[in-house]
């Protein structure tokens, strides 16, 4: 089993005889104000600094002042020149750079390529803050201020565009962000045992040239180490079975116990597929894979999606070898993903000095992330469940790392005391999923050894723990607290894993749902469902069922709203309008929608830039992806989904007469969408931007399906029917 230095472990920096500082200093002033002539250490970040363990910058910030370093913040700044990344002086020792708590491309556009107008990170929501690949044009920029100070390249951003990857906004492949912002070294992942490492390292005098073996980071080199095995990406991809555990007894690996479930089977074929499986003998520890060049994957599909499936082969920490990729005559390489933290070294992070509050010097603009989240709590990190659409996995690792339960009741109690906006309210308890707390393979050397990517599909893994009595007894806990009046559960709830625990189902209901609680299902097809490695609709409505009638012995009239993704690879028109039948069927009529947007690294984004399914193995002849890509289909797809907006009518109805489905359109209630057009509506059809004015056919409220007195307290995304 790997080991990693405890991350509180090491003799703390000189400079921490100045103390903690009431807010990480922006300013020269604020320098001056705690005695410091310079910074050992300045973030750059395309955020507002807020001093709160759910903005990345605080966070990495407050650690590396509790490792004794001075530690300055640039904010948002003008990167239009260099000075702006003057002000605080020279760092003594590294630039950390990251573009936020979002993809900066993510965060300035929709997944129709259009600019946002707004933005959550930033103080008054305004847009514009920030550059396009933030990451590489504040990095060029740090090199302009002082160009003789490393650069340490951090966040999502640099994380989920470590090797070379699609670029959806640019329709292309770049090359690692590395190479592009010329940074030194690239942290990927939730970076604390990284950034530690490289400050303290740095702080003994270490060229950062020499940082070459922390894991977790991406780093240059003009050629291959002496003594190390290298295997070619092919060789490490073979038919089996769908990511069985693997036996970590046998002498050399071999395919151990299945899933309860039966594996995904190639239709074409009664042989199962493996994600991989390895059949050469060698010391991993000095293994590199060598994934297709840069130039190669640029110019060939289907090495791409060969190159992400390698690469989130690798992305176990117990068994992850180093990757290498060429880009010209440089060699990318990508060490093994860090150690995940113990629960000791989480409540050490979280239990940081952090004033809960943004940086003064905004004054009283409010910051909308902060406003939402500034009275919730993170109790876990990391997601097992795999869906190729998100980007959790890839930054976060699939291995949980869970808080204590002191430590969360100690944050709870802190918000109680020293918020001044807090109203007894708890706004959530969770992380990337709701329920995953303290959820973990039964077997630490089966879970090390383990190559599946995903824990739940296409079933539950019966070497899972599915436990949830840890969470339901921190949930009772957290709400007997005093001043405490109600704890919501706000993140995304595994409602596969829920059904497994009736009494979560039951708690969750009785104590924890203001009226509505959102779920994501996605789709009810099997071909997208499929592609995104999600559950059928059968445990959606096992799940409902379930809430509905612990919802009803509570005595609360309570909704579930559930979210559905248009436009994902796999998603044929024929998909959406089985979809849109089954939202009205059920009553639901969606407010806002969502199209699938493909982020940097995704297996969902290879699936769209390749038309290949790197689910299984990649070949020139290996089963294909139906790709929903041209812009006027995706607003197709989106348009399904809002099938009782007047403005989608027009598309829909000469969709409908194409699909051979006109026996759709009428004014009947067994008919989708009207025969007839209000006067004002049907812009949308031309892809026009359009305001919406009073819209015929809805409700007064944001409620879910409707009484019969047309009452409902619940407010969310979906109305009723």
């Amino acid at each position: 089993m790997h080991t990693a230095t405890p991350l509180f472990s090491r003799r703390k920096y000189w400079a921490s005889r100045f103390g903690i500082a009431p807010q990480l200093p922006m300013s020269r002033e604020e320098m001056d104000t705690m005695g410091w002539d310079s910074c050992d250490i300045i973030l750059v970040t395309g955020d507002a600094y807020v001093d709160h363990p759910s903005f990345g910058m605080a966070l990495v910030g407050r650690l590396l002042e509790a490792q004794g370093f001075r530690v300055g913040i640039i904010s948002q700044p003008d990167w239009t020149s260099a000075d702006a990344f003057k002000q605080l002086g020279r760092p003594n020792l590294f630039w950390g750079v990251t573009g936020g708590n979002m993809d900066s491309m993510v965060n300035r556009y929709t997944s129709d390529r259009r600019i946002r107008s707004n933005d959550a990170y930033t103080p008054g929501g305004e847009a514009g803050k920030r550059p396009d690949h933030c990451v590489t044009v504040y990095a060029q920029r740090c090199r302009e201020a002082f160009n003789d100070v490393p650069v340490i390249l951090g966040g999502i951003e640099a994380s989920l565009r470590r090797i070379a990857h699609y670029d959806y906004w640019s329709d292309q492949v770049r090359r690692s962000v590395l190479l592009d912002a010329k940074g030194d070294l690239l942290v990927y992942g939730n970076g604390e045992r990284q950034v530690v490492e490289i400050a303290h390292r740095l702080a003994a005098g270490e060229p950062v040239s020499q940082l070459t073996d922390i894991r977790g980071t991406a780093f240059l080199r003009k050629e291959l180490p002496i003594g190390w095995t290298l295997l070619d990406s092919t060789s490490v991809d073979e038919p089996g079975e769908l990511a069985p555990p693997l036996d970590p007894y046998a002498v050399s690996p071999s395919v151990g116990a299945n899933s309860e479930s039966p594996p995904c089977a190639n239709p074409a074929s009664e042989k199962p597929i493996l994600f991989n499986r390895i059949t050469a003998k060698t010391d991993r520890e000095k293994t590199v894979i060598r994934l297709p060049s840069f130039e190669q994957v640029k110019s060939d599909p289907v090495l791409y999606a060969h190159a992400s499936r390698v690469l989130h082969q690798e992305t176990n920490p117990g068994n992850a070898r180093a990757l290498v990729q060429r880009h010209g005559n440089r060699e990318l390489w990508l060490n093994p993903p860090p150690i995940p933290l113990t629960t000791q070294e989480m409540d050490g992070v979280y239990d940081l000095t952090y004033s809960r509050l943004p940086h003064p010097a905004y004054r009283d603009a409010k910051i909308p992330a902060f406003e939402m989240i500034q009275h919730s709590v993170t109790i876990m990190r990391g997601c097992f469940g795999g869906c190729t659409f998100c980007s959790i996995t890839e930054h976060e690792g699939r291995i949980i790392q869970n808080r204590s339960e002191d430590s969360i009741i100690k944050e709870i109690e802190a918000i109680r005391d020293t918020s001044p906006a807090f109203t007894g309210i708890i706004s959530d308890l969770g992380g990337p999923t709701a329920n995953m707390y303290r959820l973990a393979c039964k077997s630490p050397e089966i879970e090390a050894a383990c190559r599946r990517p995903s824990c739940v599909f296409p079933g539950v893994c019966k070497n899972l723990n599915t436990d949830h009595a840890p969470l339901i007894k921190l949930y009772r806990r957290a709400r007997a607290l005093p001043g405490i009046k109600r704890i919501f559960i706000a993140s995304g709830l595994r409602y596969d894993l829920a059904v497994l625990s009736p009494e979560y189902v039951k708690e969750l209901a009785t104590h924890h749902v203001g009226g509505y609680l959102k779920i994501a299902p996605e789709h009810i097809e099997t071909g997208p469902l499929s592609k995104m490695m999600k559950p059928g609709i059968g445990t959606y409505d096992k799940f409902k069922a379930m809430f509905d009638k612990y919802s009803k012995e509570a005595g609360k009239e309570q909704y579930l709203i559930p979210y559905f993704i248009a436009a994902h690879p796999g998603t044929t028109d024929e998909d959406m309008l089985n979809l849109a039948l089954w939202l009205k069927r059920n009553g639901f009529r969606a407010d806002q929608v969502q199209a699938f947007l493909p982020s940097p690294m995704a297996t969902a984004t290879a699936m769209y830039h390749t038309g290949k399914n790197p689910l299984r193995k990649v070949s020139r002849d290996s089963e294909t992806v139906y790709i929903p890509k041209p812009m006027k289909q995706r607003r197709l797809h989106k348009a399904f989904l809002r099938y009782h907006d007047a403005n989608n009518w027009p598309m829909l109805r000469d969709a409908l007469k194409r699909m051979g489905r006109a026996d759709l359109i009428g004014n009947g209630k067994h008919h989708l969408i009207p025969n007839y057009q209000p006067a004002g509506t049907g812009d949308a059809v031309e892809g026009k931007r359009i305001h919406r004015k009073a819209q015929p056919f809805r409700t007064q409220h944001n409620g879910l399906p409707d009484k019969a007195d047309g009452k409902s307290k619940a407010k969310g995304a979906w109305r009723g029917k």
